[in-house]
């Protein structure tokens, strides 16, 4: 059994989903992990999918989503790691605030030095309002308090808020 990525890359329109997974059923692929977003009328996703197939038979399921050039698609075999479950605490981390440059990559190297994993991260522009929202592992070692006080100290540099809380953990 082959575990392959696939992407899908380019201008949005109704039915990109549902065309994508119907040809991988057709195919005998199990969808196990994906994430899909629009991004200014653009699609973004990513598969990864499990089958007894290969990656040319992949993309030939899907050449039909590419085939008027509004859309990328390509698809890779990926090494099988081991879902593993996190040693360290999960956290939100929230930023709101004018649009300027630098704000991710100032929060989220606050986030590295003391060892944090992103896990998740959107961001959104609108108008001149700038959010992002991050999900964060940390160490269990990690201090809560002087990572929050880091943080705080950037939002005051950059003119944004910034929290970081404790995730809750939800029952499936």
């Amino acid at each position: 059994m082959s575990l392959i990525a696939v992407t899908v890359i380019g201008h949005d329109r109704p039915g990109i989903i549902a065309e994508a997974t119907s040809a991988l059923a057709e195919l005998g692929i199990n969808l196990e992990d994906s994430t899909m977003t629009r991004l200014r009328g653009h699609f973004a996703m990513m598969l990864l999918c499990e089958g007894d197939t290969t990656v040319s038979q992949v993309e030939r399921a899907l050449g039909d989503l590419a085939a008027d050039g509004t859309l990328q698609v390509s698809a890779r075999e990926v090494d099988r790691d081991e879902p593993g479950t996190s040693s360290g605490r999960p956290y939100v981390l929230t930023v709101h605030g004018g649009d300027r440059l630098g704000i991710v990559s100032a929060v989220t190297s606050v986030l590295a030095r003391a060892g944090g994993n992103i896990t998740d991260l959107t961001t959104r522009l609108t108008n001149d309002l700038y959010m992002v929202v991050a999900e964060v592992d940390l160490p269990v070692d990690a201090d809560e308090s002087v990572l929050a006080a880091e943080l705080t100290a950037i939002g005051r540099q950059l003119g944004i808020d910034v929290a970081l809380r404790a995730q809750e953990t939800d029952v499936l």
